[in-house]
């Protein structure tokens, strides 16, 4: 799960990282490191998993989702391209 990925799931389920805290028992200082691409595996695996549990679908480049949604092409700058 990329930082991306972590922040679009988050917006795509109305959560903050307090909340997503108490839902997944961690400290909210820890998914603020998920959200600059730190942390260990096993917790990116956790919130993963508990994500994907809310109804999230990660998808790999070349992966079709299930249903609607977001997919980022490549990482820009700004919506502009400047």
């Amino acid at each position: 799960m990329t930082p991306e990925q972590f922040k679009m799931a988050k917006a795509a389920l109305g959560v903050s990282n307090p909340e997503l805290a108490e839902k997944t028992g961690l400290h909210r200082n820890t998914l603020n490191k998920l959200d600059k691409g730190e942390g260990k595996v096993s917790t990116v695996q956790h919130v993963r998993l508990a994500l994907e549990a809310a109804g999230i679908q990660f998808l790999e480049s070349g992966d079709v989702a299930k249903s609607f949604g977001v997919a980022i092409e490549r990482k820009a700058d700004s919506i502009n391209g400047e």
